[in-house]
């Protein structure tokens, strides 16, 4: 019977705070090298990004989060360093610009309708013919291509089929009434043709001006797969095969085949069987305990579907939502000790759901020191709320 080498949570959390950047030694000064290091982050809440940017950043500042997200470098055609991309689990993530390509075959492509059902249901919703969809999509883009780049509503100017309203959700009792804009631009945005730019307010807004953007060249979904399953394994291995499927939003088989197109090393950990990297076997040198203030969907938090080695099960009611989002944490040498949110007038208020001790009290504030000093002033308040991050912010903890 063959031994399967052997990974401890104790160095699955020493691998979490070194790989995802959470000590003073390991921060990046960028958020470029950021979201390389972590595969992506979240930006179902534009928030997200430059908390979780900035928590891993040596000097953060939001200008520098901000120029990497939609700055254009020097020359032609080009795009910005971060591409924001409709990927896993049909999910909002900013990704390097490199790693679109894969990322966007390796799961949009495959977890997204194809076009023809997705604009035929969309046609339906809206009670337009295939001919009056298609003028429609090529009036938009035309217009986008002599502005630049706009808002919806500027394009609505534009184009008039777009200002049409339709009831989202029709007979519920969250029913809404929504411009074609919106859809019409996520289809397209879903497949590449424009991009995200500046949001028109501030950094916290998901309110974002739109873009032309350059089709991603093909490449074979197995080899898209393949890659995007090698990133994620050095950024958050050992896995296991659960892991990897939640994470990506991909079958079963389609998991397992990426596992073996990349040759990953089988290991012992906790959950059962893991999986690695080839060379990446051996355990990596302990490192110093370190305190962080991640936010809500923050892409470690968010990163395993298996939790228990560095989040207690019984703080998990205190920390997600009803759908599985988790809101703001305090972390501690790789585990979630607490959540912290923020009160009316900004200050940033936390609560320790167990007593690391006071070299990790005194690490916490220091933290909160930091995440103070991004801010600046600005109050943000996470997409998703959770039961403690709401009692944070309204000054009770319990």
């Amino acid at each position: 019977m063959t031994t399967l080498p052997g990974v401890t949570a104790a160095e699955r959390r020493s691998r979490l705070v070194r790989r995802h950047l959470l000590t003073a030694a390991t921060r990046a000064a960028s958020a470029q090298e950021v979201a390389h290091a972590l595969t992506g982050l979240h930006a179902t809440d534009p928030a997200t990004v430059f908390l979780a940017a900035a928590a891993r950043m040596r000097a953060p500042t939001v200008a520098a989060v901000d120029a990497a997200l939609y700055d254009l470098p020097a020359g032609p055609g080009t795009e910005p360093d971060l591409a924001r991309v409709r990927c896993m689990r049909r999910t909002m993530f900013v990704v390097p610009a490199p790693l679109a390509r894969a990322v966007w075959h390796a799961t949009a492509k495959s977890n997204d309708p194809h076009r023809a059902d997705a604009t035929a249901k969309l046609r339906e919703t809206l009670g337009w013919d295939e001919r009056r969809y298609a003028d429609v999509e090529r009036a938009l883009l035309d217009a986008l291509a002599v502005r630049g780049e706009a808002t919806a509503a500027e394009l609505a100017a534009d184009v008039p089929d777009l200002r049409e309203q339709f009831v989202v959700n029709p007979g519920k009792p969250y029913a809404s009434r929504q411009r074609a804009s919106a859809p019409v631009l996520g289809v397209l945005a879903a497949e590449g043709q424009v991009r995200r730019s500046r949001p028109a307010g501030s950094w916290t807004s998901a309110q974002f001006r739109w873009a032309p953007a350059r089709p991603l060249p093909p490449l074979p979904a197995a080899e898209a797969r393949a890659e995007l399953a090698r990133r994620y394994l050095a950024a958050f291995g050992p896995v296991t095969v659960d892991d990897l499927k939640w994470w990506t939003g991909w079958t079963l088989t389609a998991t397992r085949a990426a596992l073996a197109a990349v040759a990953a090393q089988a290991v012992e950990i906790d959950e059962g069987t893991g999986h690695v990297l080839p060379d990446d076997v051996d355990p990596l040198p302990a490192t110093a305990p370190e305190a962080a203030l991640l936010p809500g969907l923050d892409p470690t938090a968010m990163g395993w579907r298996h939790r228990d080695w560095y989040l207690d099960p019984a703080h998990t009611p205190e920390l997600f939502d009803r759908n599985g989002n988790i809101g703001p944490t305090v972390w501690w040498d790789g585990r979630v000790i607490g959540a912290w949110s923020q009160a009316p007038d900004g200050h940033v208020r936390h609560h320790l759901l167990t007593d690391p001790g006071r070299e990790a009290r005194a690490a916490v504030e220091e933290a909160v020191g930091r995440l103070t000093a991004f801010l600046d002033g600005t109050r943000v308040t996470p997409c998703y709320r959770t039961p403690l991050e709401r009692r944070l912010s309204d000054g009770r903890s319990r």
